[in-house]
């Protein structure tokens, strides 16, 4: 049997970043100039994660890291985000990490109640292009519309647009 890529219609070369009506999850949607397997060296390289990850003004340093299947995560953001010096952290467990697909939880220790379930996948769009794909599941609606106001716009488009320079310099 011959599987065929269907071309998606839809391209998005920024985050589309969408509530879901039925659950209180968010989606985000991002086509990269990358392969699948370039994507997930960046989603699981701590390196290689803290050169791109949050806004610009931002930078994180890598507590721990070890991303197989059942392993942990922590990291600390640190800048002044346009204010102030501030520090925060962040922590999860991975659960699922394979070249397609890595499932983990995602904390804000400024939120330790609010953990959310996060899917990633990358999908070969057969142009030399993927689309990641992550949905959060948070704990509630309230949690979620929080996120949502927080601004996490800013640091979702500033870091893709950071791993978008790193994919184009070859670094991945």
């Amino acid at each position: 049997m011959t599987t065929t890529q269907s071309t998606p219609t839809h391209r998005y070369p920024e985050a589309a970043i969408e509530p879901d009506a039925t659950v209180p999850a968010i989606h985000i949607r991002r086509d990269f100039t990358a392969t699948p397997a370039q994507l997930f060296r960046a989603h699981t390289d701590p390196a290689l994660f803290a050169q791109w990850v949050g806004p610009t003004d931002i930078g994180a340093d890598i507590t721990h890291w070890d991303a197989r299947d059942g392993g942990s995560w922590s990291y600390t953001a640190r800048g002044t985000g346009g204010r102030e010096e501030f520090e925060t952290s962040f922590h999860g467990c991975f659960h699922t990490v394979r070249e397609d697909r890595i499932v983990q939880t995602f904390t804000w220790d400024g939120m330790p109640d609010g953990v959310a379930l996060e899917t990633l996948t990358f999908e070969d769009l057969g142009d030399g292009r993927t689309r990641l794909h992550a949905m959060s599941l948070c704990d509630s609606f309230e949690d979620r519309d929080a996120w949502l106001r927080s601004g996490m716009e800013t640091g979702v488009n500033d870091g893709y647009a950071a791993l978008d320079r790193i994919l184009a310099e070859g670094s991945v």
